[in-house]
């Protein structure tokens, strides 16, 4: 334990952000690292508890008393090692995941938890800045050659630990920059890409072959990965998105997030504007939005149209309001449902709760939803349900509408279709969490793919155990880590 008052004698200080009226005119990060001596502080915050609730959060299974300590006695570069014995992406988890360890945190009990997420980013990126993190070469070639089929952070953990254990890796992508949806899903603005590069120029000196605009499945045969890989990891996330089947679907205005989210990223990166696409060129500039979907992809939508200039941004939510603080009785250490603002809410937003649209109406384009509000009743058995509430019909102003409610597994038609491999009851690829094994020999999966959508550390999670399992079934044994 670091400082054993610690957490008695110093607040809890997290990072800050630039005011709103600044930061919505650009598409840069805008969080406020905090400065060393302040997380050092922090740091010594941590209390090293008996049971230390923060793993049982954690999916990656950081051992953050561990690094906490480290970071407090100015053991940076070790807090580094120990760090990335868990986790490959620090960076990636340290700005975009909702650090579900600081809910299990037991100074989360008095609403007063470890700023753990914040400690977690400034480990990496002093360790980026120092050069502690050099490429780890493995120390002798297996002979093994490993297909990995889908570059987001599930994929970039399997091809990271199969390389530095020794095998030859080709991570595959669809798209034209690898990424997946943490390239073109996520804003600028909440991760910048060049954490990406960054980590691709590791991987290549690893020994990561990395193939862009190759969509397995149908520009190349997953029967001729078969032929020339001695296995293959399918890890292609969940992009089935979630429609909204109502009348007035069809009206031009009405289009999936990513559709919308993914043209801004590319933008950002300096692509020219493809007004060839099916959608059109998308933008919220001027436009009354309605953001359909209240988790994470719809605060994306909500950042990007304000910074495109929309005249209104309203996201509806099909479930009630939560309340805004959970009862630590009945929830701690888990995570828990209560209200919770983003950044992009904050920067000016209307949140209605416990809506259903019924219909999209326009004249050639879309111009309104009509919308009821509902209202959740347990039936005799004791199940949720969600009724009409009586003349509480209404309707919104709409030029363009952003679906953003969550996915349904992966797509069907190419990788999963040509692979020939089972789903599971939820039409996610089957596979268990001991093997990672599909139904088809040599045929591997995890990430989104396989547990269905989900967080970064989730991925990364099940990305790392793929690679020991995918290890073992090529080698017999590994000293890869699970």
């Amino acid at each position: 334990m670091g400082k054993p008052t610690g957490f008695l004698e110093i607040e809890r200080h997290d990072r800050g952000y630039e005011k709103p009226e600044a930061r919505t005119h650009h598409w840069h990060e805008f969080v406020k690292p905090l400065a060393k001596p302040e997380v050092e502080g922090q740091a010594a915050r941590c209390m090293d508890c008996g049971i230390p609730f923060c793993h049982q959060g954690c999916p990656v299974n950081n051992m953050i008393p561990d690094w906490n300590n480290l970071v407090y006695r100015d053991q940076w570069q070790a807090a580094s090692e120990t760090l990335h014995s868990t986790n490959n992406f620090p960076e990636f988890t340290g700005r975009i995941c909702p650090a579900p360890c600081e809910a299990s945190c037991t100074l989360n009990i008095q609403e007063t938890p470890v700023t753990i997420k914040t400690i977690e980013c400034a480990i990496v990126d002093r360790a980026w800045d120092e050069g502690w993190l050099v490429p780890q070469t493995a120390p002798k070639k297996t002979g093994k050659r490993v297909a990995v089929v889908g570059s987001g952070p599930a994929g970039l953990a399997c091809a990271q630990q199969l390389a530095r254990a020794g095998h030859a890796v080709t991570l595959f992508e669809k798209n034209d920059r690898i990424g997946g949806l943490m390239r073109y899903g996520i804003p600028d603005f909440k991760m910048e890409k060049h954490l990406i590069d960054r980590r691709m120029v590791q991987m290549q000196a690893e020994g990561v072959e990395f193939r862009t605009s190759t969509e397995v499945g149908k520009a190349v045969a997953v029967k001729t990965l078969l032929a020339g890989y001695d296995a293959l990891v399918m890890s292609g996330g969940a992009e089935n998105p979630r429609d909204l089947e109502v009348t007035g679907r069809e009206l031009p205005g009405v289009h999936y997030a990513m559709e919308f989210l993914v043209q801004q990223n590319k933008r950002d990166a300096g692509d020219a504007e493809n007004v060839a696409a099916p959608t059109g060129t998308l933008s919220a500039k001027g436009k009354h939005v309605v953001v359909i979907g209240g988790g994470d992809t719809g605060s994306d939508c909500i950042g990007t149209s304000i910074r495109q200039g929309a005249a209104s941004v309203t996201q509806l939510e099909i479930m009630p309001k939560p309340p805004e603080h959970e009862n630590k009785n009945l929830t701690w250490p888990d995570w828990p449902l209560k209200l919770r603002t983003s950044s992009s809410q904050e920067e000016g937003c209307d949140r209605d709760w416990a809506v259903v649209t019924k219909r999209a109406v326009g004249n050639g384009k879309v111009e309104a939803l009509e919308c009821v509000r509902v209202e959740w009743v347990k039936d005799a058995q004791g199940r949720m349900g969600m009724q009409e509430v009586a003349g509480s019909e209404f309707q919104l102003k709409a030029d363009l509408v952003l679906l953003a409610m969550g996915f349904m597994g992966p797509r069907k038609a190419g990788l999963v279709e040509d692979s020939g491999v089972a789903l599971d009851p939820r039409s996610n690829v089957k596979a268990n969490v001991v093997d990672y094994k599909t139904s088809e020999s040599k045929v591997f999966s995890c990430g989104d793919m396989r547990r269905g959508q989900s967080l970064v550390v989730w991925a990364i999670r099940e990305g790392r155990q793929a690679a020991r399992a995918v290890d073992v079934f090529l080698m017999g044994s590994t000293t890869l880590p699970r």
